[in-house]
């Protein structure tokens, strides 16, 4: 079973410089750390897997990739690297392994007859992606009016923005947040851990915007190869009129550009067609209908990434866990 190292797979990483963040090894260190076991498994050194496995009553195990290295050699096939996959999953005793390609729907099509869709993604599977590759005011133009004009209002009123690493401040922050957008915050440690694992790195920066001194936002974004991603974000309730949180997401999309990125992910907008986007984000604040408005701003390309696909190991079980799912939908 080709079962590699943290050391080896970084090393496979950077023969694939583009993979998703939630590929690298700090990721899967992370997750580690937080309830997940990590393996990872690299076969004929061209494609390989970082799998999650999250453990279950009665010592079984539930499987999760994702955003899979080479997606669309996998959904051709590959079947010696199935084979060993399944061969750890059912050593791990997963009912079933949660696969979520990196690729955009329509892009990739697995092939196997041992894949279902699966009725839900992990991920928010809708995301708006801005292109960074022009220069800035290029970037500028493509905003949305309003949205331009509250990134050069918050400069205008007084607002800085400056790398940070107050990581205590950061999840109270959050957890004001996530009260008042009704999202799930997670410990302060988990946070912690996150800066500690990436920004020696490189790959990740906290950004904080103040007004004379006080913290009024913050995000945490990460880059890889050509992409970047805007993962964790939070802001109190002070000075809003000063519209801080546009001009700390410029900032953060800049920083993104002087990595060498092209293109920034804004992660998660609510599922459903650009049309319908347009016709109700004034009226509606539920969910992620809240921040659309905000993200529709900066001027980029409305997303679904590719479907989750399920490769399941216990049929019966597998039942009750889509049931449940579906339940809560």
């Amino acid at each position: 079973m080709p079962l590699v190292s943290l050391a080896e797979w970084n090393q496979f990483i950077e023969r694939h410089p583009n993979a998703h963040l939630l590929q690298m090894g700090f990721w899967g260190e992370l997750k580690k750390d937080f309830g997940w076991k990590t393996v990872r498994l690299i076969s004929n050194a061209e494609v390989g897997a970082q799998i999650l496995f999250r453990r279950l009553p009665l010592g079984l195990t539930l499987g999760y990739l994702p955003k899979p290295v080479n997606s669309e050699q996998l959904a051709l096939g590959a079947d010696e690297f199935w084979s060993e996959v399944d061969a750890v999953c059912k050593q791990q005793r997963a009912i079933l392994l949660k696969i979520e390609p990196d690729a955009w729907s329509g892009e990739t099509r697995f092939s196997s007859s041992a894949l279902r869709i699966s009725p839900h993604n992990i991920q928010p599977p809708r995301t708006i992606v801005v292109s960074i590759k022009e220069d800035e005011d290029a970037m500028l133009a493509r905003m949305k009016s309003k949205c331009r004009y509250n990134v050069r209002l918050a400069e205008k009123k007084g607002i800085k923005i400056r790398a940070w690493d107050d990581i205590s401040a950061f999840h109270e922050m959050l957890t004001i947040t996530g009260g008042r957008d009704s999202f799930g915050v997670h410990s302060e440690e988990y946070y912690q851990r996150a800066y500690e694992l990436f920004h020696p790195a490189g790959i990740c920066e906290l950004l904080v915007a103040e007004f004379e001194g006080k913290p009024l936002a913050a995000v945490m974004v990460f880059a890889h190869g050509k992409r970047a991603w805007y993962v964790y974000g939070a802001s109190n309730d002070q000075e809003r009129n000063r519209m801080p949180t546009y001009l700390l997401q410029w900032e953060a999309l800049r920083w993104a550009k002087a990595r060498g990125c092209e293109e920034y992910d804004l992660w998660g907008v609510p599922d459903a067609n650009e049309d319908q986007l347009e016709a109700q984000f004034e009226a509606r604040h539920d969910g992620l209908w809240g921040v659309y408005r905000f993200k529709r701003g900066f001027g980029g390309e409305v997303k679904r990434a590719a479907q989750a696909v399920d490769r399941v190991y216990n049929p019966l079980l597998y039942w009750f866990y889509t049931t449940y799912i579906l339940r809560k939908l």
